[in-house]
């Protein structure tokens, strides 16, 4: 099935050591990792079992400077992405990168959706409809591969009205989690994941990406051994499998999904 708007198309992690980030990820999840050819840039392409799930993006002093810490970012297919920039100003989003060219790979700017949550939008080369990306596996499981996308937000009613205006995302359901509030699940056709408002103490809006494991526990020992920090233990989910939050051992926060064997 070929992308369309409002697809979630990429994930990138920017850090400040590349190379201990990719030796965490290839033992935790698996990862081979390639250079771009990116000219200067150290930009390093991710891969499950030769499929590209996403890219590493090392931050220089100047993005330090400018208070760039390391994070893991979504990118969404837009089928215009300058027209997109501007929709988000006028619907209340922000635009932190104006909209630029990466050759041969498409358009791209830097935004923020009212509550301050940032991501990626894109058009690839070729645009949404043309080509295909499974970095994220919308309709059956692949380890490795982004899982799940969940927004914590200080405004799921107003998030919810930007999203569906923006990229056409419908509510399909919600979970009663009790005093946090309701977990409202996603659906673009197919289900892409969640929001629901943000935990107490939790500074910023802000989506987490899940990536799935083949055994949650292993994933856990291999991400303890290897300088990873543990937020939320391993909990089960609908369906059986089990969901953990952790940051590596930069600091970036990253989810993972899996079974427990």
């Amino acid at each position: 099935m070929s992308n369309k708007h409002g697809d979630f198309i990429w994930y990138e992690l920017m850090t400040n050591d590349a190379d201990a980030a990719q030796e965490f990820y290839a033992a935790v999840l698996g990862w081979s990792f390639s250079s771009a050819g990116q000219g200067d840039q150290d930009y390093r392409l991710f891969s499950m079992k030769g499929v590209n799930v996403g890219g590493v993006l090392p931050l220089t002093a100047g993005m330090v400077e400018g208070g760039a810490r390391p994070c893991w970012l979504g990118y969404i297919a837009v089928e215009d992405v300058d027209r997109m920039a501007q929709a988000f100003v006028s619907a209340q989003g922000s635009v932190h990168m104006q909209p630029q060219d990466i050759p041969g790979i498409g358009r791209f700017a830097l935004v923020a959706d009212p509550q301050g949550a940032m991501f990626y939008i894109m058009t690839p080369t070729p645009p949404p409809g043309g080509g295909t990306s499974q970095s994220f596996a919308s309709t059956e499981p692949m380890v490795g591969h982004c899982a799940w996308n969940e927004l914590a937000t200080d405004n799921p009613t107003a998030a919810l009205n930007f999203y569906h205006d923006l990229f056409g995302w419908e509510k399909d359901g919600e979970m009663d989690m009790g005093p946090l509030g309701k977990y409202e699940f996603l659906r673009h056709d197919f289900m892409i994941g969640a929001m629901m408002a943000k935990m107490p103490g939790m500074p910023v809006s802000m989506w987490t990406h899940y990536f799935r494991v083949s055994d949650i526990d292993v994933a856990v020992a291999t991400l303890k051994s290897n300088g990873g920090k543990i937020v939320q233990e391993p909990t089960e989910i609908p369906g059986g499998d089990f969901s953990m939050y952790a940051l590596d051992p930069q600091g970036a926060a990253f989810a993972l999904v899996g079974s427990r064997r």
